[in-house]
């Protein structure tokens, strides 16, 4: 099941997502719910519309925090000149950074070196705390595209990373998340990030979340043993190598093989 968060008619609602893959007439359909399935059940309306009639946001808005993973792709850490931590190293992204698919990131003027980071994002679906490895199943809600947006010179100014990567937009997520995978299958996908300049797409990042050091299971079940995870709350579990920078003008694509492609333009800062 796809499920995304999206605007109609100036009302933010929650629908599943049929994507008419084999049709041009539209790009899919949308199902629309009553309320959020976050907190309750999934109910059907029986009101359905065109995909390309709705305009997708962020599909979860984190009720509490991101905790993000650094250097969990062993060439990623190779390439930024840092070894493998023996643990999960995590950082915090506020909420405040979550954007959806097609919305701008806003490239600050604090910075000149913002790079990109193509990230599976685990969205977390009930309350929960010291979650054992075996039944971090239990608690996964789904899994979404994610982009951990980092200012690069500001990281290694600061010495630690909550403003290089805090800036409101700086965490887009989308364009829905997916229910069905197994963490087994999250396991083992693509995962590849693209930037489109000058009317030519470049590739950036192409590898598989089998080469994640710490896995999904691994990674849910270290956050929940030191911070409670509340539903909609999202652990980024690390970039592949080949990040790079974006620039105002550009569009960086994110795409997860059996998730979707999450798609953001770079706008630079008003004023």
């Amino acid at each position: 099941m796809r499920i995304a968060r999206f605007v109609h008619n100036d009302t933010i609602a929650y629908g599943t997502v049929e994507l008419d893959e084999d049709h041009g007439e539209h790009p899919g359909t949308i199902q629309l719910l009553n309320g959020d399935p976050l907190v309750a059940a999934v109910q059907y309306t029986g009101e359905r519309l065109l995909l390309d009639e709705v305009r997708l946001v962020a599909p979860v808005i984190p009720r509490s925090k991101v905790v993000a993973v650094g250097r969990n792709y062993a060439a990623h850490a190779a390439e930024m000149g840092n070894d493998v931590p023996a643990e999960p190293m995590v950082f915090l992204k506020p909420n405040t950074a979550v954007i959806g698919s097609g919305e701008p990131i806003i490239y600050p003027q604090q910075t000149n070196a913002v790079d990109h980071e193509a990230e599976l994002a685990v969205v977390i679906g009930r309350i929960c705390k010291d979650v054992p490895v075996e039944r971090v199943p239990e608690v996964v809600f789904g899994y979404t595209c994610g982009n951990d947006v980092s200012a690069r010179d500001l990281q290694k100014s600061d010495g630690q990373w909550g403003r290089a990567k805090g800036f409101d937009t700086f965490c887009p997520l989308g364009p829905w998340v997916v229910t069905h995978l197994s963490i087994a299958e999250a396991s083992d996908l693509q995962i590849r990030s693209t930037v489109t300049r000058d009317g030519r797409t470049i590739e950036r990042q192409s590898s598989t979340t089998a080469h994640m050091v710490h896995g999904i299971a691994e990674l849910v079940s270290f956050v929940s043993s030191f911070t409670t995870l509340l539903p909609g709350d999202v652990i980024l579990t690390g970039t592949p190598e080949g990040v790079g920078r974006i620039e105002p003008g550009d569009t960086v694509h994110v795409e997860i093989e059996g998730i979707g492609t999450l798609s953001n333009p770079v706008v630079a800062t008003d004023g």
